[in-house]
C-alpha cells in the first residue's frame, strides 16, 4: 500500500513539525476508556489545523502492555484495544488526504517476553532461534554475567530456569533485548521495518536506538560520584551509578543504522528519528546523522530536563552545532515520558511564557516534535499510588511519580463527561484543572494558546530560514537568547527574553520587523534599538549585506 503523498517531496523531514500522539489517551470511540486509532481518525481535522506536517503514533501494536506497547509481542499487529489493521490503513489514508504524513513508533533494541520469537529462543539452547536474545552462562558464584543495570531498576539480567542462562533486558525483565549480533535478527527486523513500509507509512520513530548492540559481556565501571546521576536518570535509580561503556552505544550499532537507511532509501520519501539517551547525546545524535548513510534525524533528552535557563539553552544548542556537521537534529521540550512542559518549566497558567518556549523550540535548527497537550498547555497530573499504572512510577514511588501524569488523556470537552475523551471510564483519571484548559474552552478564546500555536506553526512555514535555514547564536544578554537564521538570502533575528521584566537591547540598524509575524511576536526594533516585553517574542528580517554588524555581540 503507498499513497502519492508519502512518496513525495523526499526532504519533507527537514524542518518538519511533527505531532506526537500517545493513541490510549487521545480519543476513545468505542466507551473502554482507552484511545483507539478510530479515534486518530476521528480528530485529524484538528490535528491539521494545527499546521503540523506529519503525526507520530506511539506504539499500537499487539502487546501485553506491561510497558503500555513499547512490549511487542507481534511486529505486524495491531492490539485489538486500538482497532485493527483496516483501521490503521484507513488512518493513513486519511492523514495523507489531509497534507499529514505518518510516522509511528518502532521498538527494534526488544521484544516482549510473550513475541514467539523469545518464546522459542529460551526454550532450549539449540533450537533455531536460541542466539536471537543476549543469552549468558551466570557467573561461578551464580551471580549475573556483569554488573549492568535496568534503566527501570535493578540487574539488567533476568535468570530463566528453562535454559539455565540468563538474558539481557535494558528495561523491564519482560523485555528481553535482541542479540544484533546474529545477521538473523538484522534480517528479521528488517522485515518488519518493510512490512510498514509497504503499507504506506512516512517514517519511524525509533525507540531507544543505541540500544540495539551490546558490547562485551564487562562490567561497567562506577561513576565518581553517584550524585552525578546520568541524562534522563533520577539520582535514586541505581543506574545512574555507572558509566555505560558496554552496554549500549556501541560501535556495531552504526553498521546496523547503515542497513535500516539503505532500506529506507528504496522507499523515497520516507524518514527516520531515533531516540538516544547517553553521557554524551549530542555526540551520539551528531554520529547517528551525519553522512546521510544513517538516520535522517535524532533527538536526545537534552531539552527534557528541568533547567531551562537562556545561557544553558545556548551552550547546549550551540555544542550540537559545533559537532553535527550535516547532520540534523530534531527538538523536543515535552513527550511521553517526562514531566508535562508546563509543570517543568515553570510555566502552569502562564500562557506569556508557554508562547516563548514555543517561539524558542520552533526558531532553532532541526525538526520539532510537539506533544500532544503541549499545544493546549496541559500541566503534570497530580496522582495518587493507587491511580498509578506505570512500573517505573510504581517501582520508585514516592521519589519519582512516574510517567502517567503526563499521559493522562487529553481534554476535549470542559462540560463533556470524561472531557469528551470517551463514554466510559478513561484508563487514567482525567484532572479537573485540565478541563479549564479544553480544547473547545481555547477555541472559543482568541487570546487561548491553542490559537497561538496555530499562528506561529503557519508563520514558521511560511519562512524557509526557520525551515531549513542556518544558525548563529549571539551572547545572551539580560536573559535575552539572541539568534539568527539564513537560507538561500533571507536573514531572520530572533531573539526571546527569558525574563519577567522587559528589556531594551542594541540590535543592527537594518532590522525591521516581519509584516508576516504573528501578535504574538510583540517585540518592536526602532533605529537600532530591540524592546522586549516580559518573556517577549521578536522576528526581524535584516540584509545579508548587514551580516556583519556586531550589535548582539556586545
Amino acid at each position: 500500500m503507498t499513497t502519492q503523498l508519502g512518496r513525495q517531496g523526499s526532504d519533507w523531514w527537514r524542518g518538519a513539525v511533527i505531532y506526537q500522539i500517545y493513541p490510549r489517551s487521545f480519543q476513545d470511540t468505542n466507551g473502554d476508556g482507552i484511545g483507539d486509532l478510530k479515534g486518530v481518525i476521528e480528530r485529524l481535522d484538528y490535528i491539521a489545523s494545527l499546521n503540523v506536517d506529519a503525526i507520530w503514533l506511539s506504539p499500537f501494536f499487539t502487546s501485553p502492555m506491561k510497558d503500555f506497547g513499547y512490549d511487542i509481542s507481534d511486529y505486524r499487529g495491531v492490539d485489538p484495544m486500538f482497532g485493527s489493521l483496516e483501521d490503521f490503513d484507513r488512518l493513513v489514508e486519511a492523514a495523507h488526504a489531509r497534507g499529514l504524513r505518518v510516522t509511528i513508533d518502532q521498538v527494534l533494541s526488544h521484544t516482549s517476553d510473550q513475541h514467539p520469537w523469545f518464546a522459542e529462543s529460551r526454550a532450549s539452547r539449540d533450537n533455531a532461534r536460541a542466539d536471537w536474545y543476549v543469552w549468558a552462562d551466570a557467573r561461578p558464584d551464580g551471580a549475573p554475567p556483569t554488573n549492568w543495570q535496568s534503566v527501570f531498576g535493578g540487574s539488567a539480567w533476568q535468570w530463566d530456569t528453562r535454559r539455565c542462562q540468563y538474558y539481557l533486558h535494558n528495561f523491564l525483565s519482560s523485555q528481553p533485548d535482541l542479540n544484533f549480533r546474529n545477521p538473523e535478527v538484522v534480517e528479521a527486523i528488517l522485515g518488519e521495518v518493510r512490512f510498514w513500509l509497504e503499507r504506506g507509512v512516512d517514517g519511524f520513530r525509533l525507540d531507544a536506538v543505541n540500544f540495539c548492540t551490546h558490547g562485551e559481556l564487562r562490567d561497567n565501571p562506577p561513576r565518581e560520584s553517584s550524585a552525578e546521576g546520568f541524562l534522563g536518570v533520577r539520582p535514586d535509580n541505581p543506574y545512574g551509578f555507572q558509566l555505560h561503556h558496554h552496554d549500549k552505544t556501541q560501535p556495531e550499532n552504526l553498521a546496523f543504522l547503515e542497513k535500516l537507511r539503505a532500506l529506507l532509501d528504496e522507499y523515497p520519501g520516507t524518514t527516520s528519528v531515533g531516540e538516544v539517551g547517553d553521557d554524551d547525546s549530542l555526540g551520539v545524535m551528531a554520529a547517528y546523522t551525519q553522512g546521510g548513510k544513517r538516520l535522517h534525524m535524532a533527538y536526545s533528552f537534552d531539552l527534557l530536563g528541568e533547567r531551562h535557563d537562556p545561557a544553558f539553552l545556548r551552550d547546549t544548542l550551540t555544542e550540537m552545532e559545533a559537532r553535527i556537521g550535516d547532520g540534523w537534529p530534531c527538538w523536543a521540550l515535552g513527550n511521553h515520558d517526562v514531566t508535562r512542559l508546563a509543570s517543568r518549566w515553570n510555566a502552569e497558567n502562564d500562557a506569556a511564557k508557554l508562547r516563548l518556549y514555543l517561539a524558542f523550540l520552533l526558531t532553532q535548527r532541526g525538526s520539532v516534535c510537539l506533544y500532544q497537550g503541549e499545544e493546549l498547555g496541559l500541566p503534570e497530573a497530580t496522582l495518587t499510588f493507587e491511580q498509578l499504572v506505570d512500573p517505573a512510577g510504581i517501582t520508585f514511588w514516592p521519589a519519582y511519580k512516574g510517567r502517567d501524569g503526563c499521559r493522562t488523556p487529553l481534554p476535549w470537552a470542559a462540560q463533556a463527561a470524561q472531557a469528551g475523551f470517551s463514554g466510559g471510564a478513561p484508563w487514567l483519571p482525567i484532572p479537573e484543572a485540565h478541563r479549564a484548559l479544553a480544547v473547545d474552552r481555547q477555541e472559543a478564546d482568541p487570546a487561548a494558546l491553542l490559537h497561538a500555536t496555530r499562528a506561529l506553526l503557519a508563520f514558521r512555514r511560511t519562512q524557509p530560514a526557520l525551515v531549513k535555514g542556518d544558525i548563529r547564536y549571539h551572547p545572551v544578554r539580560d536573559e535575552v537568547l539572541c539568534l539568527e537564521r539564513a537560507y538561500q538570502g533571507q536573514r531572520l533575528l530572533v531573539a526571546l527574553n527569558f525574563s519577567d521584566q522587559a528589556r531594551e537591547l542594541p540590535a543592527p540598524q537594518a532590522a525591521r520587523p516581519l509584516d508576516a509575524a504573528p501578535e504574538l511576536v510583540n517585540g518592536t526594533w526602532t533605529n537600532g534599538r530591540l524592546r522586549l516585553p516580559p518573556h517577549g517574542i521578536a522576528i526581524a528580517r535584516c540584509p545579508q549585506s548587514d551580516a556583519e554588524d556586531t550589535s548582539w555581540d556586545v
